[in-house]
């Protein structure tokens, strides 16, 4: 059954892409996500209760998985959510967040005492070039800077989070940490709708399918199937299972969302894929 996991999470992950579009097309990015992640929270405070698992937890583990919702949930799905409501495309979105095992392999020596090989290095190098291939020729037309940049913060959190989360994952039962988790990100979103934006949500049936297919299949699933690699594996074996999501992301895009693939996105894709596998692999 564990053996499963990692083509499930590929899957359900790289559709997280797809019903991004139409949740942000019928609201405001924030408002979404704090909309999202207060079900969320109440689902797995009754997974909690369901598995006899105590959310009265010591302040210090308290403190630090909010920080880690703070981060996966809202600086990483805040970027990415901005980022497409801006006009970023879903694949090219997906595929520099997606450089994540990269920056987790070279963090994670110094910070886990991971040993990062000369491999992993020329993985890093071809998962960069790959990168640059997509992006350089649509930055600034097709590709907004403000949405580049917000995917490049969703990306330094979601390899912070990584890291953080490993070094945490043994402290508390997954469905205890995933409820303060999904309460970090709430509060977070929140915040942001009260200070910096005007909340906007469109209950329309798109809306609600997305949302839905968000909250069931991509939090409760794929999230929990990520927490619980993290927990059992080493960070960098688990971020290993990343290096496919762009190209199933972009295929998705272009079957769903009839966004653009050209043969040289095709080759970045395939580039960037291939080193971060090199990078990844045992």
């Amino acid at each position: 059954m564990i053996r499963i996991f990692p083509i499930t999470f590929i899957l359900l992950w790289s559709s997280a892409f797809i019903t991004t579009k139409p949740i942000v097309d019928n609201s405001d990015p924030f408002s979404a996500l704090a909309f999202r992640f207060f079900f969320v929270a109440v689902g797995f405070y009754i997974f909690s209760i369901y598995s006899k698992n105590s959310i009265f937890i010591k302040r210090s583990n308290l403190i630090e998985s909010t920080l880690s919702g703070v981060l996966f949930h809202g600086f990483y799905l805040g970027g990415v959510f901005f980022s497409i409501s801006i006009g970023m495309p879903t694949g090219i979105a997906a595929l520099i967040v997606t450089l994540q095992p990269i920056l987790t392999n070279i963090l994670s020596g110094p910070i886990l005492n991971e040993k990062v090989t000369i491999k992993q290095w020329i993985g890093a190098f071809l998962g960069f070039i790959g990168a640059a291939l997509v992006l350089g020729l649509d930055l600034g037309s097709e590709i907004p800077i403000f949405g580049l940049v917000a995917t490049l913060i969703a990306l330094t959190a979601i390899t912070t989070s990584t890291i953080w989360q490993k070094k945490l994952s043994k402290n508390l039962p997954l469905t205890v940490s995933n409820f303060y988790q999904a309460i970090g990100g709430c509060l977070f979103h929140i915040l942001i709708v009260i200070f910096f934006t005007e909340a906007y949500i469109n209950f329309s049936s798109t809306f609600l399918i997305a949302m839905g297919h968000q909250i069931f299949l991509v939090s409760f699933g794929a999230f929990t199937i990520l927490m619980f690699l993290i927990k059992k594996n080493s960070a960098s074996k688990t971020v290993s299972i990343f290096f496919l999501i762009p190209a199933v992301s972009a295929i998705m895009a272009w079957f769903f969302l009839d966004e653009n693939l050209t043969t040289l996105d095709i080759v970045g894709f395939l580039i960037t894929s291939i080193g971060v596998y090199i990078a990844t692999r045992d």
